[in-house]
């Protein structure tokens, strides 16, 4: 897929700092290119606060903080004119119906108050929050997935949700906040984790009534990458953002971490990737996906960062393959487009499913751990 790159009048040029340049060419010789043609291109929703531009918002935040190259946060801070009020509104966030998706693109919003001191970002949090007070839960305490989803989880929630609740805790001081995220986090290890592997289960139905949830457990009946994805990068932000609440609860964070880590580790591929459905990497049809081996690499290299794991080696290594394997100048491929369970058309989570959803270039569930990873191997200074 090419880009579609704004019109000249609509954007400011993007043009990264000679130095950045020279360490992404570090990690890959078409990595400048295409980095600096797909920020050149992309445009951000106009309908909604999402959560596809949040994790691009991220990474480009992620890019910032490893090279100090301003370019990175005036994209940031050029989109946030339109999408953050002075009063702290977020004109295009629709908190109803209740969507944990619509969650994740407030974890930029911390650190732009703390890099710009700007108060409407800090009360933009406020806003961002308030509907997370709301927002059903399971009866063990974990948000639902969506409104149309209910007594649902899925791995995707967490890394929806959770780290921006860690942010909003560390402004206001709300300890509960911590022991809450805690808890749903232990809740997902408890219910979905898959005996024996390590692994996680895509979702988990509560209440057993949708026909891809296992009668027994409610659990999907297979690992999905990018599901792994999420919870991995939910996984590592929440031990960064955990910092000063509970230790207790925060080496807990970084056992399950470690443990989940371990486990993506032993199905990883010859090759240094991951596979869409994840534990199945010898079966029929099955492929190295993009978005997924980028999570695990962010997560690998996070973890190291933070002293989590001794994982430096095994994220570099696979973040040279996503790169090696993936990435030319113009294209990020291998992305799976969509994936989910339920709905309509109907979702029903088996092997077939998953390999039945297209695969594409330049998603944004591929470019942002893309830029957040390159941001975690800048800081581990590659080279």
């Amino acid at each position: 897929m090419a880009f579609a790159p704004l019109p000249a009048a609509a954007r400011t040029a993007f043009r990264m700092q000679d130095h950045t340049v020279e360490r992404l060419a570090a990690v890959g010789a078409d990595v400048p290119a295409f980095v600096g043609a797909y920020v050149s291109g992309f445009r951000p929703s106009t309908k909604i606060w999402g959560y596809e531009d949040g994790v691009i918002w991220s990474g480009l935040l992620a890019l910032y903080d490893a090279t100090g190259d301003r370019a990175f946060l005036k994209v940031v801070l050029e989109h946030m004119q339109t999408r953050v009020a002075a009063d702290g509104r977020l004109p295009h966030f629709q908190p109803v119906p209740h969507n944990i998706d619509m969650i994740r693109a407030g974890s930029i919003l911390l650190p732009l108050f703390r890099e710009t001191g700007e108060v409407r970002y800090r009360k933009a949090m406020d806003t961002q929050f308030a509907p997370l007070r709301f927002h059903p839960r399971t009866r063990s305490g974990s948000y639902w997935h969506k409104g149309r989803y209910p007594w649902q989880v899925w791995l995707d929630g967490l890394y929806m949700g959770q780290p921006f609740q860690l942010d909003y805790a560390r402004v206001t001081g709300e300890a509960a906040l911590f022991a809450d995220t805690l808890q749903q986090i232990r809740t997902v290890e408890k219910v979905m984790r898959q005996p024996g592997t390590g692994l996680y289960y895509h979702g988990w139905d509560e209440s057993r009534q949708q026909r891809w949830a296992q009668p027994d457990t409610g659990l999907s009946p297979n690992i999905w990458g990018r599901g792994m994805g999420w919870w991995l990068c939910a996984l590592v932000d929440c031990y960064e953002a955990s910092e000063g609440f509970d230790p207790q609860g925060r080496a807990e964070i970084g056992r399950i971490t470690r443990a989940a880590l371990e486990a993506m580790l032993a199905v990883r591929s010859r090759d240094g990737l991951w596979y869409q459905v994840v534990d199945q990497g010898g079966r029929d049809g099955n492929y190295e996906e993009a978005s997924a081996s980028l999570m695990a690499s962010y997560a690998l290299l996070k973890a190291a960062r933070l002293g989590v794991a001794d994982t430096r080696a095994a994220g570099m290594e696979s973040l040279a393959a996503c790169v090696g394997r993936f990435l030319g100048p113009d294209a990020l491929n291998g992305i799976c487009r969509v994936a989910g369970l339920g709905g309509t058309p109907y979702r029903d989570g088996s092997y077939e499913y998953y390999l039945s959803e297209k695969v594409v270039a330049n998603d944004p569930k591929g470019v942002g751990p893309l830029f957040m990873s390159l941001g975690e191997a800048l800081r581990l200074e590659v080279g």
